[in-house]
């Protein structure tokens, strides 16, 4: 087998410099040195999540980097308004109601983005809603939000209410500015654009969201935001932090501001409309709206009589390309393509090929069948 291209959307692959930087031998993770590899962090996380609000490291995946969301600015009972348009969305849905959040759920088709002229009026019909979450790019289908016209949608009507983005697939790899929207918490994932393992996530939060959080009563410990706020500012963090991704997450945000912001956004662009346009090619029908497809990761069906399983099978033994299914609903229905990171257009490129490759094999009968 060839050697692994891996192109799911997340985990993504890592860069020679970010795979000797994970091999260093470990530090006192309550001295000098790592204080100063998280203070360089914070400050790179916050340029590239284009804010000034704080930035909270947690050493955990992008669903505890989300329920960190919820248990530091709900309390039980109080209503939250999930805008949701797949998997991802759905399961910030299922975390809430864990923690008895009345969850009020807005729900779009697959494929489709938040219509934000629903939310409007879902608020405009519900004036006890204090708090609004959605997903910026998901994952599960291919799809961007128009987040600044839902986050405009959400100010005109409720001005005070609390904004949270799920910005895991996005944040790196997609323009945000959450101070110019107006959102309050937006969380972001290790494996994604930042080029490193999965175990970290990313929380900027916003004064108003820290308010917020403390007149919350939801329960919390390991997520308090507060905790692990105190602890940065004596540089460390309250409980044993992940070194070895901090290594590694060092190192990559150096990459990326040699890359530069602007450029890698346009990378990312280019690179999907790339992608996206070899699918079609090849006869696949896209699963997104072409007017919010995502940056970061493209979906399409699997065509008629074949089988995903069996397809992403072959494109791992025989061509060392390594893609991801549908999740939830579109569960054998739909292929995934991740073009984000440390990506370039001959990684998509050898993607295709090896697709064309296996498309036509499966397309066409074999002697056996035809006899």
């Amino acid at each position: 087998m060839a050697s692994q291209n891996l192109r799911t959307p997340g985990p993504t692959p890592l860069p020679p410099g970010v795979r000797e930087a994970l091999a260093r031998d470990m530090i006192a993770h309550r001295g000098s040195e790592f204080a100063a590899i998280l203070r360089d962090c914070t400050e790179g996380l916050q340029w590239a999540f284009q804010t000034k609000h704080d930035m909270i490291t947690l050493t955990t995946s992008g669903t505890g980097g989300l329920e960190s969301a919820i248990a530091n600015t709900l309390s039980p009972g109080q209503r939250l308004l999930l805008a949701s348009m797949g998997y991802f969305g759905e399961r910030v849905g299922k975390i809430a109601r864990a923690y008895g959040v009345d969850v009020v759920q807005l729900d779009f088709e697959y494929g489709r983005a938040v219509d934000p002229q629903a939310v409007y009026d879902r608020l405009q019909a519900e004036p006890d809603i204090e708090t609004v979450f959605v997903t910026h790019n998901e994952t599960s289908t291919g799809v961007l939000n128009p987040l600044p016209e839902i986050a405009r949608a959400v100010r005109q009507v409720r001005p005070e209410a609390l904004l949270l983005v799920d910005g895991i697939s996005s944040i790196g790899s997609v323009p945000i500015e959450p101070e110019v929207l107006g959102c309050d918490v937006v969380v972001a994932g290790s494996q994604k654009g930042w080029m490193i393992p999965p175990g970290l996530s990313f929380v900027a939060v916003s004064r108003y969201a820290w308010e917020r959080q403390e007149k919350a009563t939801l329960p919390r410990f390991y997520f308090d935001w507060l905790q692990a706020r105190r602890a940065a500012e004596e540089g460390g963090t309250p409980w044993t932090p992940a070194l070895s991704l901090f290594f590694g997450l060092q190192v990559a945000l150096r990459l990326m501001r040699e890359e530069g912001l602007q450029q890698l956004f346009k990378r990312h662009q280019r690179l999907a409309r790339f992608t996206r346009e070899g699918l079609v090619d090849l006869g696949l029908k896209l699963l997104a709206d072409p007017r919010y497809a995502s940056p970061t990761v493209t979906t399409a069906y699997v065509p008629d009589g074949l089988q995903a399983k069996q397809l992403l099978k072959a494109l791992e033994e025989r061509h060392g390309v390594v893609l991801a299914g549908g999740q939830g609903k579109l569960s054998g229905q739909i292929i995934r393509v991740g073009h984000m990171g440390w990506v370039q257009q001959d990684d998509l490129a050898a993607v295709l090929r090896a697709l064309q490759v296996e498309l036509q094999r499966a397309r066409t009968p074999s002697t056996a069948a035809t006899r």
